[in-house]
């Protein structure tokens, strides 16, 4: 995880997490994507060390940040405000992937005076409206059991892709890194049409679609087309480009960030 140092703060009475990797660069601040942690982009963080600092929470219910009370769009949008506060930044490069994406571009709308960049990973503009529930698998998953291996047992599956992030509580016993209700929540509220959010700022932007995400083609076109100062990278990989294509998104963030 390079030299992150983890720290926290309160906002409403809970825990926000964040790893901070430090370094005299510009603030970059990186929101990952359900199911998922800020040390996602410890490779990030590596490949731009020295000329960007990058601040990575673990979105609210996840990680080692407090469940919430709602999962709603204004509520993420709240807490990313509180850690910018909270960090004395005003202004910094914003970017996400999946949730993290539409919290980004979202955040950018309401405030874009705080925004001096933007970088949409494998984050759809409209999506949702159809078709099943993509997370509703986690509604069968256990949240917690009293040992790590009878949690992994319980997990089936699912436990190879979360056995080396369970956490140990006080007690003993051992949970998942979310709540499996919490992020099904989450998912089924940042469902929609958000066009009239991606297109409200005009700071430059990257979009990065994996050739097998979930980004169609034809709306990644128009989500450079229908916002000015926007470009586009193509990467070959998966949804999860952070973890399956860490190194080339890297790269591809890189060479963006050097036109600013």
């Amino acid at each position: 995880m390079n030299d992150a140092i983890r720290k926290e703060l309160t906002v409403d009475g809970r825990r926000l997490s964040y790893l901070d990797f430090g370094g005299p660069g510009r603030p970059l601040l990186a929101l990952h994507g359900h199911l998922s942690e800020g040390a996602v982009w410890g490779r990030l963080a590596a490949e731009l060390a020295g000329e960007w600092r990058v601040i990575a929470p673990d979105q609210r219910g996840q990680g080692e940040s407090d469940r919430a009370g709602d999962y709603s769009r204004e509520g993420y949008l709240a807490d990313v405000g509180a850690l910018l506060d909270h960090l004395g930044l005003e202004r910094v490069v914003l970017l996400g992937h999946s949730l993290g994406g539409i919290n980004a571009y979202q955040f950018a709308a309401r405030h874009p005076e705080r925004v001096e960049a933007l970088v949409d990973v494998e984050a759809p503009v409209v999506f949702g409206l159809e078709g099943p529930h993509p997370l509703a698998f986690l509604l069968g998953l256990p949240y917690d059991a009293p040992t790590r291996d009878g949690l992994i047992a319980a997990l089936g599956p699912a436990a190879p892709f979360f056995a080396d992030r369970l956490r140990e509580n006080a007690d003993g016993s051992w949970r998942l890194p979310f709540h499996p209700e919490d992020m099904y929540e989450s998912e089924e509220l940042v469902h929609g049409d958000h066009w009239a959010d991606w297109t409200a700022s005009s700071c430059p932007a990257l979009l990065v679609r994996g050739t097998d995400g979930v980004i169609p083609a034809g709306q990644a076109a128009e989500i450079v087309a229908r916002r000015p100062g926007t470009v586009a990278v193509e990467l070959a990989g998966d949804h999860l480009l952070p973890v399956t294509a860490a190194g080339e998104l890297a790269g591809a963030v890189r060479e963006f960030l050097a036109t600013l």
